[in-house]
């Protein structure tokens, strides 16, 4: 079994882990983001659009417009990126069935995997963008060159 993001979630994460550690009090550019995370231009702008939606990221336009966290990365977390752009409702078929579950709604395995959604929910949860990004990341620097970065590090 796996854990596994559609690719805009994969991007959603990818463009709020970029936004935090390109953060020098300027917003960032959807250019810098898509550059420095490999993310395409033509879908980061779906994702970012998800993120100011959903409160995380603020955007502003103009010349030195760009995108910056809504919020102190700190506060937010994982899942709420994730939410932002992922269906985060419970499973539409039963693991059994292939369907629905019984009329009753639950099947010999509902328990077990709707408490794995919930331990998942609740890791992803608990992980803060700041803690994730002073961890360190490696973002593409230039063609074909990357460089692992933490928010102490990153020009």
């Amino acid at each position: 079994m796996r854990l596994e993001l559609t690719r805009r979630g994969d991007y959603a994460v990818r463009a709020a882990l970029a936004i935090t550690l390109l953060d020098d009090g300027r917003p960032v550019s959807a250019r810098r983001i898509s550059e420095r995370m490999d993310i395409p231009k033509r879908f980061l702008a779906h994702v970012l659009t998800d993120l100011v939606r959903a409160g995380i990221v603020v955007g502003t336009t103009g010349r030195s417009g760009g995108y910056r966290l809504a919020a102190p990365a700190s506060e937010i977390d994982l899942l709420r990126v994730v939410d932002a752009v992922e269906e985060h409702g419970e499973p539409a078929r039963c693991v059994l069935r292939g369907g629905p579950c019984r009329l009753d709604g639950t099947c010999a395995v509902h328990d077990a995997f709707f408490a794995a959604t919930a331990a998942m929910r609740r890791e992803l949860s608990a992980a803060k963008l700041a803690d994730l990004a002073a961890g360190g990341l490696t973002l593409r620097d230039g063609p074909g060159r990357r460089e692992r970065v933490g928010t102490s590090s990153l020009s």
